[in-house]
């Protein structure tokens, strides 16, 4: 702007010099003065355009940059509630995995426990069938004891008085050995009959 004006200057100093100078001069001095006027308005019109250009760049720019503030805040509110998600999942998948682990404890503790129960369960159908054999054979025996029993009672009843007399007698021992014997006889059946545990 300054040279503009000082093209103004120049030319208005060459036209006040020069009376002297002809009317040609004066012409190209104001048809000069005329071209700088008009280039000092072009050029301040080309500065207000550009000044408002320069507004409105710098307006885009302050838009910009509080965009770019708000977009990067809001990325980083993202991040954090991507970060808390991904928390959460894990913790998630963390309890999941305990819980996991406690249900499988459970069902390998109650899995032996069924085991054992079943072992146990096993056991005592072996032992309860070896006792009904053993109650089966006791009362076959038993059964015997009782008719040798009868047959002892019967043989002792069926004693007459004398041969009780001479049973007891030791002047007649035959009857008494013979007796003996039969006792020995019924003794021995009676423990062949014993229950063997």
């Amino acid at each position: 702007m300054r040279g503009i004006l000082g093209l103004a200057g120049l030319g208005l100093c060459l036209a006040w010099a020069g009376p002297a100078l002809a009317e040609n001069e004066t012409a190209r001095l104001r048809e000069a003065l005329r071209s700088a006027t008009a280039q000092v308005r072009s050029l301040e019109d080309q500065r207000a355009a550009l000044q408002a250009k320069l507004t409105a760049t710098e307006q885009e720019r302050d838009t910009a940059k509080k965009q770019n503030t708000a977009l990067r805040a809001e990325v980083k509110e993202v991040n954090q509630a991507y970060r808390q998600a991904v928390k959460d999942f894990n913790d998630r998948l963390a309890e999941r995995d305990d819980t996991l682990e406690k249900w499988k404890s459970a069902y390998a503790e109650a899995a032996s426990v069924a085991r054992a129960k079943d072992a146990e369960r096993a056991k005592f159908e072996g032992e309860a069938k070896a006792f009904r054999a053993s109650t089966k054979s006791c009362e076959a025996k038993n059964g015997k004891l009782v008719k040798i029993s009868n047959d002892v009672v019967t043989k002792y009843e069926a004693m007459d008085p004398l041969e009780k007399v001479l049973d007891h007698d030791p002047l007649f021992g035959m009857q008494r050995v013979q007796h003996q014997n039969q006792a020995q006889d019924f003794r021995d059946q009676i423990l062949d009959q014993k229950a063997k545990p």
